[in-house]
């Protein structure tokens, strides 16, 4: 059986633009606010328009006095010698380097993101910030403020968009995703001692010319967010519904970077022991 068919086996009737913007609202989504949203098309069940209405219901909940924001990482701008899935032979390395095209926020694709950030990414006056490998989107009033000035070093530390949307007092929304998505997370890695520091490579056009830049970050533990999320519900206040067929969740970004960091100083200690 098709993926398309059992989507449209699972879903007992269309979801539409009215009533994922019902969903959104139900689940606490408001005009004005600013929100970090993760999401699955698939996991909706058959929609009618797609992506496309999923990012319409958004856009119309949020308004242009809100903000909406998306992860939109391109990880295949790397370092070759990190390549696993699959990896290429050393002996192509540096010729991947020499020629891989440099990055462009508008032309360089997403890449594990999702059929709804691809999309989200194209429409009109949706932003995109300048890091190579670990980029965010984000359409509404604060769009600019969050984007601008992307770090290279430390692409998703304290002056990356992850930094500013924990100021604004952002929240996260999960449409059929789990916490091993919640890229937040990665914020509280840079505020724990535990951090083991990687050099990475990626193009980029600097001065109109093509550059390979080496840049320095730390090396990311997604493994834990899994743990660290089934330990969050019993701290703070999460929101659980469904928008379409999709188990969603929406929390405030800020508790859950603040008890994220507590948990690996936590998990930390215990690991040093």
């Amino acid at each position: 059986m098709s993926k398309e068919k059992l989507i449209i086996e699972r879903t007992k009737e269309p979801r539409t633009r009215e009533t994922l913007k019902n969903d959104l609202t139900n689940m606490g989504i408001e005009e004005g606010m600013t929100i970090l949203v993760h999401s699955s098309l698939s996991e909706i069940g058959w929609t009618n328009g797609g992506a496309v209405a999923v990012v319409q219901a958004l856009m119309d909940v949020i308004t242009e006095q809100g903000t909406i924001v998306m992860p939109a990482q391109s990880p295949v701008l790397s370092d070759p010698s990190e390549w696993e899935n699959p990896p290429v032979p050393e002996k192509w390395w540096q010729t991947i380097r020499d020629t891989m095209p440099a990055y462009d926020p508008v032309i360089t694709p997403t890449l594990g993101m999702g059929s709804i950030v691809e999309l989200f990414r194209t429409f009109p006056n949706v932003k995109r910030s300048d890091h190579p490998a670990v980029s965010f989107i984000a359409w509404g009033d604060r769009a600019d403020a969050i984007l601008s000035d992307h770090p290279l070093h430390n692409g998703l530390g304290e002056e990356s968009p992850l930094g500013k949307l924990y100021n604004e007092g952002a929240y996260i929304l999960f449409i059929g995703t789990g916490y091993d998505t919640a890229t937040a997370f990665h914020l509280a890695e840079y505020r724990v001692p535990y951090q083991k520091k990687i050099n990475k490579g990626a193009p980029l056009l600097v001065q109109g010319e093509r550059v390979w830049k080496v840049y320095e970050d730390i090396v990311f533990r997604e493994e834990l967010f899994e743990g660290i999320g089934n330990s969050l519900e019993k701290h703070i206040s999460v929101t659980k519904g469904f928008i379409g067929s999709a188990e969603s969740k929406l929390f405030p970004m800020k508790q859950s970077v603040d008890f994220a960091v507590r948990w690996l100083h936590s998990y930390d200690q215990t690991y040093e022991e």
